[in-house]
């Protein structure tokens, strides 16, 4: 029974999960939007709106937390100078998940994760 898991596996180890994880993180943050199954939009809303949230602290301590999780330093720049800046004034919510209906292949449910603007 899975009481009080609430992350999601994706029938993959620990370590190909988290870098999936980081890899879609890393993505949504460089293209502001991008286009992938359901499941996985949910479970990188948290960490995406994480990495927002240290990028408007704007400490050095903050931007080294959130290089160590993305993986392109380019990617943590426009973070810190261009992404957080725009949120300055609001607290949370700053993505959106838009269902987009099953994918023609393999009939997966596939979303649309954006940032606000």
């Amino acid at each position: 029974m899975r009481h009080q898991v609430s992350s999601r596996r994706f029938d993959r180890p620990t370590g190909p999960r988290q870098l999936m994880i980081r890899n879609l993180v890393t993505e949504v943050l460089d293209h502001t939007r991008i286009t992938t199954t359901e499941a996985k939009a949910k479970a990188i809303r948290s960490p995406v709106e994480k990495m927002i949230t240290l990028g408007k602290a704007g400490k050095l301590h903050h931007r080294r937390q959130a290089l160590s999780f993305i993986t392109d330093e380019r990617v943590v720049d426009k973070l810190f100078a261009e992404v957080a800046p725009r949120y300055a004034q609001r607290n949370g919510g700053y993505t959106r998940v838009i269902k987009l209906g099953p994918r023609s292949g393999d009939g997966a449910a596939m979303a649309i994760i954006e940032l606000v603007e």
